[in-house]
């Protein structure tokens, strides 16, 4: 058994809770004590000076894209279905040495932003990006991108069989390993046949796993779901039975009365991405979450403004705040900790990890994020919860720890060879920095 002991920290113990000169003891991958200064008298293996930091629950993202970390800055103001129009093409010349690189980016991103736990929305050569993840140390869960649309480009086509044993293959090598789980996945319901549904339902039931999918997220895509069978999308899948507390509905901007009673009726988990959403539509939050629907936030992958979480909570505060607050006259629609908590207890619930993660509390995994709050940006404040939402950005995370193994101490990344992944990536892109409008498209 090994023990770290935090001394004297300013703590968030849970979201809206944020208690000075704390005292934090962790053994082995838990929790064990959190109380005031100098009353945890333990001998521990490691003793750390808290001062400096507030410490805090790592953040969750509840949905990105591993695989378009290369896409960084080429899909802004593009217009119509984005990830059809770029995304697509990508994704489908990629090769398992693009996925390692797309992994180790977004890997070497997460921990120096804030994120100790993530879901992966669905890729191919997925067994390439779970190796690096396995590597680092992050927590997360893998999809393998699912589609049997015969007209997708031919290096991804495939029939509803082959795509399933795709995310077979994948759970059977990764799910319950090195922190990392395994979904499956409906990557678009307008790309996917009924019997693509009905398989990857029936073998998540099976495996005892999550179902995502994207949903409601282009009224385009609604308008496709109804045209093919005359019913909006979370209607068609509580028909085939493919609703539950085990599905993770990313987006769902577009709901009507209807599929919001199912989502509620089912205790669907959703998670909405604020920058990459904000040009599309603005999602029914404040209304979800007063009927208890978890809701956690995702960045959406790199291509969508990066993988900070920080940045993704100031954009949802000011969306809900400009488009809720506004109207109705109340400027605390959508307070700092209910945005908090949705990151971390929505994000815990999109993990399948309610009551684990989340929290800095005896018995909770110990997946926390230590904060440099000695920076002028961030002093003086009135208001900690406030000012974590307002101020904080990614540079500020000094530390990140994951199961009770550092993965960066004082801005050192631990896990991963930093000046390696940067190297190849010159290697790799010798134009990137150049702003070339085309040398992506055949990666």
């Amino acid at each position: 058994m090994t023990s770290t002991l935090i001394q004297d920290t300013l703590t968030m113990t849970a979201p809206g809770e944020i208690k000075p000169h704390q005292d934090i003891l962790i053994r082995d991958d838990k929790i064990a004590q959190v109380s005031d200064h100098g009353t945890i008298t333990v001998q521990a293996d490691e003793t750390i000076d808290g001062s400096h930091r507030l410490f805090m629950p790592g953040l969750i993202d509840s949905h990105l894209h591993t695989g378009q970390q290369l896409l960084r800055g080429r899909v802004l103001d593009t217009k119509g279905i984005i990830w059809q129009k770029v995304m697509l093409p990508f994704e489908a010349n990629m090769t398992a040495e693009t996925m390692t690189l797309n992994a180790q980016l977004a890997a070497l991103e997460m921990i120096t932003s804030d994120t100790t736990g993530f879901v992966e929305s669905g890729s191919y050569h997925m067994a390439a990006a779970g190796t690096v993840y396995a590597q680092s140390g992050l927590r997360g869960a893998l999809a393998y991108s699912t589609m049997d649309d015969p007209t997708l480009p031919a290096t991804i086509n495939m029939d509803a069989k082959t795509a399933i044993a795709h995310t077979d293959a994948l759970y059977d090598q990764f799910h319950g390993r090195n922190l990392l789980q395994v979904y499956y996945s409906l990557r678009a319901l307008n790309n996917c046949s009924d019997t693509l549904v009905d398989l990857a339902a029936q073998r998540a039931v099976d495996r005892q796993t999550f179902l995502e999918a994207h949903m409601n997220e282009y009224p385009q895509e609604v308008a496709g779901i109804l045209a093919r069978c005359g019913e909006r999308p979370y209607v068609y899948l509580a028909k085939r039975g493919a609703l539950s507390d085990h599905f993770l509905g990313a987006h769902s901007l577009f709901l009507d009365d209807t599929e919001k009673m199912l989502i509620e009726t089912h205790h669907v988990k959703l998670s909405h991405s604020p920058f990459s959403n904000a040009g599309k539509g603005i999602p029914a939050t404040p209304e979800l979450l007063q009927a208890g629907v978890s809701i956690g936030l995702g960045t959406d992958g790199a291509a969508h403004g990066g993988l900070s979480l920080w940045q993704e909570m100031k954009i949802f505060r000011a969306v809900m705040t400009l488009h809720y607050g506004t109207l109705q006259h109340q400027p605390a629609v959508m307070p700092a900790p209910t945005i908090m908590s949705m990151v971390l207890d929505g994000g815990a619930a999109a993990l399948n990890l309610s009551g684990h993660l989340g929290r800095i509390a005896p018995g909770y995994q110990a997946d926390i994020i230590g904060l440099n709050i000695d920076s002028p940006h961030l002093w003086p404040t009135g208001n900690w919860n406030n000012t974590l939402l307002e101020s904080v950005n990614a540079n500020d995370v000094a530390d990140s720890m994951v199961a009770g193994k550092w993965l960066m101490r004082n801005r050192e990344v631990l896990t991963l060879d930093v000046e390696g992944i940067k190297a190849a990536c010159a290697r790799r892109y010798p134009t990137l920095w150049q702003s070339s409008s085309s040398q992506l498209a055949t990666s």
